[in-house]
């Protein structure tokens, strides 16, 4: 394994925490290559009329570098 690169995002979704997830890593995944893990650091929700309206995950994203 060479050089790992770590980035943090935010994931979103109207449905879960998991899935804002797996919304986030699909995203990066069509620009970023040899993703090897994530680390969800916070979950989040924005609330409105008492009810959870979005989901959000930041996450750290790591992959490792290429030359």
């Amino acid at each position: 394994m060479g050089v790992i690169i770590v980035r943090e995002m935010v994931g979103t979704s109207s449905h879960s925490w998991s899935d804002a997830a797996r919304q986030a890593v699909a995203l990066a995944s069509k620009t970023v290559r040899n993703i090897r893990s994530i680390e969800v650091v916070q979950s989040t929700a924005v609330v409105e009329a008492g009810q959870i309206v979005e989901y959000r995950v930041q996450l750290k994203l790591d992959f490792e570098y290429e030359e």
